[in-house]
């Protein structure tokens, strides 16, 4: 057997059954790359995909995680944005991608995910997931049509006005944790609006506006997943904002939800009681103040305790997620958990889910 015999019968073990993504970026550019971790410019370069060869730009992606050896990737080809997430903390390497079904099965949208095997100028990097950006395309594709889409960034998001003595514009600050993705300046000022009369307004004159500018339906809905899941950083962040083109309406959905079911965002296990079951933010204060809205999420979380968040309907995913991944997590260069942590993780999701379900029955009378 030759050498490159020896390699194909590698990378088919590596593969088991996972599409494999092979990054090809020249050494100025890759210079460019990882001269500096931190910046946001995209560097040129190819990936095989779809047994094509297409055009990308690449850029590393995250926060703190962009100092870990195994990195994250934002690749843009002419018509799509991927995010391809390292998963480094979480020892399952599911989170994400098990948070984001569950979104879709209480009829959240939520991006598209694909664990794969991931290449670099022929460097195998190992197990990644392939993750949908949350872009026009993702709008157009699922029939939404939206004029504005913003991300929340960092903890500023939580609707509240923060005082900020470095900064004397408050303009600036109301949107200091969120990146436009889409919109105009305009986009801009309707969502500093929005904040503005959110924390201005009381009784019913607040009652009105949420039910105006709100898709309550969705934004309750969304609450029910973060509380689900556990993810105690996605209501102040993590999450993609976005306003409705016909309705005016805003919406939200998901993003970032590696550290939840169990583990938090650097994969230190928590209690499964650690989010608390009205959730957190301004705005979801002031919807739970009122009556209806309390009633209406009661009536959801009910509904999903006995349908959605069962072990029944979760472990099925949980354990066809970690098997399809299995093999080839042995030979990923980069895994920082031991793999008898990684074997344990159906089992810590199982308990994760049987002690919120408990936790969650004996709360919801407090709502």
């Amino acid at each position: 057997m030759g050498l490159n015999d020896n390699r194909q019968s590698s990378e088919r073990r590596m593969n088991m059954g996972l599409p494999v993504y092979r990054i090809t970026i020249s050494s100025n550019e890759y210079q460019q790359l990882t001269s500096n971790i931190w910046s946001e410019q995209f560097v040129k370069g190819s990936m095989q995909m779809d047994g094509k060869q297409i055009p990308i730009r690449i850029r590393y992606r995250g926060g703190h995680t962009r100092g870990y050896a195994k990195k994250s990737f934002e690749i843009r080809t002419a018509s799509r944005t991927y995010h391809f997430n390292a998963e480094y903390d979480d020892p399952s390497l599911i989170r994400n991608a098990l948070s984001f079904r569950f979104f879709e099965s209480i009829r959240v949208p939520a991006p598209s995910t694909k664990h794969c095997v991931l290449y670099l100028n022929g460097q195998l990097l190992g197990v990644y997931l392939r993750i949908e950006g949350v872009k026009s395309f993702f709008f157009r594709q699922r029939k939404i049509p939206v004029r504005s889409i913003f991300y929340a960034i960092n903890d500023h998001a939580g609707f509240a006005i923060h005082s900020d003595s470095s900064s004397t514009d408050t303009r600036t600050n109301l949107l200091s944790g969120y990146s436009l993705i889409r919109g105009k300046e305009v986009d801009k000022a309707r969502l500093r609006m929005f904040i503005q009369q959110l924390n201005a307004k009381s009784r019913l004159d607040l009652f009105r506006f949420l039910q105006t500018r709100m898709d309550t339906d969705n934004y309750l809905r969304w609450l029910c997943g973060a509380v689900f899941t556990g993810n105690y950083d996605g209501f102040d962040q993590n999450y993609t904002w976005y306003e409705k083109t016909k309705t005016r309406k805003y919406g939200i959905l998901p993003w970032d939800y590696e550290g939840t079911w169990g583990r938090n965002c650097y994969g230190v296990q928590v209690d499964a009681s650690l989010v608390r079951i009205q959730g957190y933010n301004k705005l979801t204060g002031k919807m739970l103040a009122f009556r209806r809205f309390r009633e209406q999420y009661k009536k959801l979380m009910r509904h999903h305790l006995k349908t959605a968040f069962t072990e029944q309907k979760i472990m099925p995913i949980v354990n066809r997620l970690h098997h399809e991944i299995s093999e080839a997590v042995e030979q990923d260069p980069y895994m920082k958990w031991p793999m008898d942590v990684f074997a344990g993780e159906p089992e810590r999701i199982r308990t994760y889910v049987a002690e919120r379900r408990e936790y969650l029955h004996e709360k919801l009378h407090q709502l």
